[in-house]
Formats: structure tokens, sequence, C-alpha cells
């Protein structure tokens, strides 16, 4: 699918077994998140629009020159609360972002997502949505991200995932064939809870020192 990009970069694949491991410290597994959120937010940002400002000379070591800005207007959208891995590494890239939060989680016994916190502005400003979430399984959290932003009225949404399910990441990029996913690895395989396989574990708890270790 189109809509679906696989970061081929060698360092990825090598974080990405490397953040697979059990025996990571939430210190090392927040490492290697951000280390790999920066590699797919480059992959994100390629086609970012650019203005120059003709009517401003700045002055260059050697001569004067027109500045380059980016002209469009972002808003980072992590998903509480294992987006905020993410975070760092998308706002390094675009620190003047707008920050809203989603609050949404998988209920166990019927995998269906639930919002719990949402404080989107009344009017959308911004040009593009950056949705942040390392883990994608049957991507009913992700599909339920994506539609609240689709009725806030942002033109053009992406997400950034670090490690999906094929079932959930195809069923996605045919239900939302308008909005482009940035993804570090996809797995073949959920089990009868709607885990990845093998996944990279429950990235909250992770993240976070929490506990469990399931996704």
């Amino acid at each position: 699918m189109n809509n679906i990009v696989v970061s081929k970069h060698p360092l990825v694949q090598q974080k990405i077994s490397a953040l697979r491991q059990a025996s990571n410290t939430s210190q090392a597994f927040r490492e290697l998140s951000d280390g790999i959120g920066r590699l797919l937010m480059y992959e994100a940002t390629l086609d970012l629009k650019l203005i120059v400002d003709n009517n401003i000379q700045v002055q260059s070591p050697i001569s004067a020159y027109h500045p380059v800005s980016i002209a469009t207007q972002h808003a980072l959208v992590p998903i509480l609360r294992s987006g905020l891995g993410l975070l760092n590494a998308a706002s390094d890239f675009l620190p003047h972002a707008q920050i809203h939060h989603l609050g949404l989680f998988r209920e166990e016994s019927t995998l269906l997502p639930v919002e719990y916190y949402n404080k989107l502005p009344q009017k959308c400003t911004v040009d593009e949505c950056i949705v942040l979430d390392p883990m994608i399984a049957t991507g009913g959290t992700a599909d339920a991200a994506i539609k609240i932003l689709k009725t806030w009225g942002v033109p053009r949404i992406k997400f950034v995932a670090i490690c999906v399910s094929r079932q959930g990441i195809e069923r996605l990029a045919k239900e939302h064939p308008d909005v482009q996913f940035f993804v570090a690895v996809i797995d073949n395989e959920l089990d009868e809870q709607g885990f990845v396989v093998p996944g990279i574990g429950d990235c909250g708890d992770r993240l976070n020192n929490t506990g469990s270790s399931k996704n």
C-alpha cells in the first residue's frame, strides 16, 4: 500500500532488535525509542514545504542570502501514555509545532478503544498533524485517534509508530488512504489476546517502569 512507509535504515533495524529485549531497563527502552523516533521523523518530514523570504537578507560569513523556513504549520499528537516516548524526538524536529494530547486505551475484554482525554482546541489552525504512538496492534486505538483528528478538521494526517502488526497497519491504510503511516517494523502475527508477536511489549509500562511486558 502506497501510504505505508517502512524504514529501511540499518540503524532502525538494529535498534528494533535491541528494543525487543525483555531485559532492557526503562532508561534503555526510552533511549532506543527516542533514537528510532528520530529516524522515523526524518522520513515523515521529507516532504515539508519550504518558503524563501526574498524580502529579507541575512549575512553569512561570506555574503548575504535569503533565509528559508518551513511553511507547513504542524501539530504533534502523542497518544497517552506511550506516545510521549516519541515526543522529544518529534518536537526536536519541529520545535514550533503545537502539541496536543489524546488519551485513548484498549479495553482488555473487547479490544475496543476508549477515549478518556481530549483537549483539542475548538478550531484547527494547523496544516498537518503527526500522531505519535509506538505500537499498533489491532489498529483500533489508531483508528479512533485518526477519526478524532478528521472530525477536528485537520487537512493532513501522518502517523509515526515503531512496531505494528500487519493486520492492524493494513486495516488502517485501507480505511484511511489519505493518511501516511511511517513505521519501523511490521510484525506478522497477533495472538489470541490481540498482542503483537514478537512485538516490543507494553510501551507505556516499559517506558515508565510500571510492570507488564506485553503490548
